[in-house]
Parts: structure tokens; C-alpha cells; sequence
């Protein structure tokens, strides 16, 4: 496998800017939707990755999509996984499966 370097955005750095953007300190925000402000400034430094709950309160509290911002978490998530040493060595030893002889389904019988 190679190794891509492609860097995808964490959902984390996208909040973070809009809510420096709007003069919204972190404490404050963490209260309005409801979460720990350490849960919340683990998301928005990158060091947690962010929930789907957590993504409809953003939405509801700022109207950035929680479908945009799952996206960007799934895609960081994928990336730092495919990027992972100890993940490449184990998919090198997977043996995959033979493509299984398609049949013509529109044969009458």
C-alpha cells in the first residue's frame, strides 16, 4: 500500500475557527450546547474525534451542517487509519478474497 499525503481537515480546526470568527470563547460555547469543556477543546485541538451528538448541537448552535462536519471526521479518521504503521503491516498479511464468477441473471431457465 502507499502511503497517501493527502492531510484531511479535522472537524475540530473548522469550529474552531468559526467560533474565533464569531468571538466565541470556548468556555462559553461548551455551556451553550451543553458539554464539557474539556470534551470540547479535545475536539477543537484535535485530540478527539468529533460525535454525531456533538455535531447536531454545532449545527443547531452555529448552522454549520453536522453532515459536513461527520464527513470531515470520517475522512480525517480514515486517512490517520490508512496513514497508521501498525495498520499497514496487518492489511499487507490479509489475504483477499477471489472476485466470484458473475452469472448472467437475465438467463431464462
Amino acid at each position: 500500500m502507499v502511503k497517501n499525503s493527502f492531510v484531511p481537515t479535522h472537524p475540530g480546526e473548522v469550529i474552531k475557527d468559526e467560533l474565533i470568527a464569531r468571538g466565541i470563547t470556548q468556555k462559553d460555547f461548551a455551556q451553550r450546547i451543553g458539554v464539557p469543556y474539556t470534551m470540547l477543546n479535545d475536539v477543537l485541538n484535535e485530540r478527539r474525534p468529533l460525535s454525531a451528538a456533538v455535531a447536531l448541537y454545532i449545527e443547531t448552535a452555529l448552522g454549520i451542517s453536522a453532515d459536513l462536519l461527520m464527513g470531515l471526521q470520517s475522512d480525517y479518521t480514515m486517512q490517520q487509519t490508512r496513514n497508521n504503521a501498525e495498520i499497514q503491516r496487518k492489511l499487507r498479511k490479509v489475504q483477499p478474497y477471489s472476485s466470484p464468477q458473475t452469472t448472467n441473471l437475465a438467463t431464462p431457465r
